[in-house]
């Protein structure tokens, strides 16, 4: 990683961190349990990887950075309430996240389950609510609206259900790849796209090729994430490693084997880079961040 990206992650990881702590309720807020398991995940590290992007496009289109703190906070309570559920029971039956117990280790399932709903809703009352999200009416539905299609059954729980189904089968490299722009795709592409709304003209062409370099760099992060989990170890991580391969999750380097899976993520990162073709300098923190995607060791 380069100098000047890991100074721009840091300064993003700071000020969303901060926009965040600001927006949480206090953990001395009745229900204390709820706010206090909320603030524990929301605020308990990772990459903020959402966020950043949101922040990087925003720089690549010369935006006020005041305007992006509602948007990148709302994806990062979405992304967060999605942490907490997928790793109930129920689900991917996970006990660590981000190097500490998960929500329903360190506090109980039902008050996991209550802290991912109250964050879903959060976020989208801070689409509706934040002042300083310095847009049309019209835009800041398209937002809201952008946030929901990406959360919902067409978008990040969509992706989830095809996962939990295809444990155990064997699927195609298509499938494979359906249930990723949805999974995990779907929410990245938004983490661009409600920054690109934040934009008052927008041309109509940019903000195509804005969202294709999403599509990829939202595959090429789950490309990457399962090499890492084949690849890496728990410490590093700061989850389970390995936890797809045994419980027989359909994964890239199943389906492509290791060189190919790793092909794949470069492959996805060039495409990213043509897709910024349009930008000069301005866009080179959205170029270091596909690059960090498929080079990352966690």
């Amino acid at each position: 990683m380069s100098n000047a990206l890991k100074e721009y992650l840091t300064l993003c990881q700071n000020r969303v961190e901060q926009a965040l702590d600001n927006r949480l309720p206090a953990a001395e807020t009745l229900p204390k349990k709820l706010h206090e398991a909320m603030r524990y995940t929301v605020l308990n590290g990772g990459k903020r990887m959402r966020p950043m992007l949101t922040y990087a496009t925003g720089k690549a289109l010369q935006l006020d950075q005041d305007c992006l703190d509602g948007p990148a906070c709302a994806v990062e309570c979405i992304h967060v309430y999605s942490l907490i559920h997928d790793d109930l029971p129920a689900m991917d039956d996970d006990d660590l996240r981000r190097g500490k117990p998960t929500c329903h280790i360190a506090y109980d399932e039902a008050t996991a389950i209550l802290a991912g709903d109250a964050l879903q809703a959060m976020a989208f009352e801070i689409l509706a609510k934040d002042q300083n999200i310095a847009v049309s009416p019209q835009a800041r539905i398209q937002m809201i609206t952008t946030l929901t299609k990406a959360s919902g059954s067409q978008g990040m729980v969509g992706g989830q259900a095809i996962d939990l189904e295809s444990v155990g089968k064997k699927i195609t490299l298509p499938e494979l790849e359906n249930m990723h722009i949805h999974k995990t795709g779907a929410l990245i592409r938004s983490s661009v796209n409600m920054a690109a709304l934040c934009h008052p003209n927008l041309d109509a062409t940019i903000a195509k090729q804005l969202d294709h370099y999403a599509k990829c760099i939202g595959l090429s992060f789950q490309v990457k994430d399962d090499i890492l989990d084949e690849e890496s170890d728990t410490a590093t991580l700061g989850k389970t490693q390995g936890k797809d391969k045994d419980n027989d999750k359909p994964t890239y380097p199943a389906l492509l084997g290791m060189a190919g899976a790793k092909q794949k993520a470069q492959e996805l990162h060039e495409q990213a880079i043509e897709s910024l073709s349009c930008f000069g300098e301005e866009a080179d923190m959205l170029r270091a961040l596909s690059l960090y995607i498929i080079e990352r060791d966690h």
